[in-house]
């Protein structure tokens, strides 16, 4: 099967395209075909070598995939060969085919394509553990978005604007939050040339009830400071580079609640939080709820569309089509 390759450690340039051997179903395990396979900024620090955990060479990247289960391995129940499934995995999902563990799939959402499927189960999951599971989000109340038109950060957009929440979209240009406001963003914050902090706290009159972070760096602080008492910050990732060092004194001082989600391990320890969460996210879907997608490029193209996710061109997820 042909797949997407890193052989050694660099950049989206270093991406081949090889032919490897198919996997085999394993107990526990499916085989899926691959329709499409999301790209997410952590596929660039694996690729680097740059991520929290470290991925063997040589190895096949991505981690978000949609397609139909193609074999099923011994014990696994609730699934069966030609079932549309989307899934995620700690990588391989650039490929015509992967492995994955049968507690890592799960049906598509009826009204889903492919392509949406496969951009919607890792940032979709994650923006709404960071909303409701941890966020315990209410209506009415004022959200932050950080990085607001990547990947997590539109999907909790979406997510938090369908909950009857006040969503502030913060990002890095005009065009991107453009796309906030389409989304339903109630205010938008340019972070490059606005003060984060003396604007969340003008708009909202007295402080975020919630700030969603998956870019720390120097906007973490401020985002932070423009807490109000009792509020919580939740921690996604390190998207702008720096990983921030907060001030324990602000978090102790006005009893705000920090926490941090990373989904590869939260999905694992917690099934029933994410099943739960996986069943609201169904509901929100069947009122409408679609992922946005600004581009999909073909598996041959792999290179070119991880460096436009590196260069930050894209206003929205960009998704990799491996079949038709």
């Amino acid at each position: 099967m042909r797949a997407a390759r890193v052989e050694a450690y660099g950049g989206p340039a270093d991406v081949v395209i090889r032919d490897v051997p198919a996997p085999e179903a394993t107990p526990g395990h499916v085989v899926v075909d691959v329709a499409a396979a999301a790209l997410n900024f952590p596929d660039l620090l694996l690729i680097a070598d740059r991520y929290q955990v470290s991925a063997p060479l040589p190895f096949t990247p991505g981690s978000e995939f949609a397609g139909r289960v193609a074999a099923v391995g011994e014990g696994v129940t609730g699934l069966a060969v030609g079932d549309p499934v989307h899934g995620s995995v700690f990588s391989g999902a650039l490929a015509e085919q992967v492995l994955a563990p049968a507690t890592a799939v799960s049906p598509i959402p009826p009204g889903l394509s492919m392509v949406e499927a496969a951009a919607f189960r890792v940032t979709y999951l994650t923006a709404y553990h960071c909303l409701v599971t941890i966020g315990e989000l209410a209506p009415e109340q004022w959200v932050v978005v950080l990085g607001a038109a990547g990947g997590v950060g539109s999907a909790a957009v979406d997510i938090a604007v369908r909950l009857g929440a006040r969503v502030i979209a913060a990002a890095s240009s005009p065009e991107r939050l453009a796309v906030c406001k389409e989304l339903g963003a109630e205010a938008c914050i340019d972070y490059t040339t606005e003060d984060l902090k003396l604007r969340i706290k003008e708009i909202t009159g007295g402080g975020a009830d919630l700030v969603v972070d998956p870019v720390g760096d120097r906007w973490a602080e401020p985002a932070l400071r423009a807490i109000r008492w009792g509020g919580r910050f939740v921690v996604v990732g390190f998207a702008g580079g720096e990983i921030p060092r907060i001030p324990l004194n602000l978090v102790l001082l006005k009893n705000i609640t920090v926490r941090g989600i990373e989904l590869r391990t939260w999905s694992a320890r917690l099934p029933e939080e994410t099943a739960r969460a996986r069943e609201g996210l169904a509901t929100l879907v069947a009122q409408g709820m679609r992922p946005l997608v600004s581009e999909v490029h073909d598996l041959d193209d792999v290179a070119v569309a991880l460096q436009r996710v590196a260069d930050r061109a894209p206003t929205a997820k960009v998704v990799i089509r491996v079949a038709d």
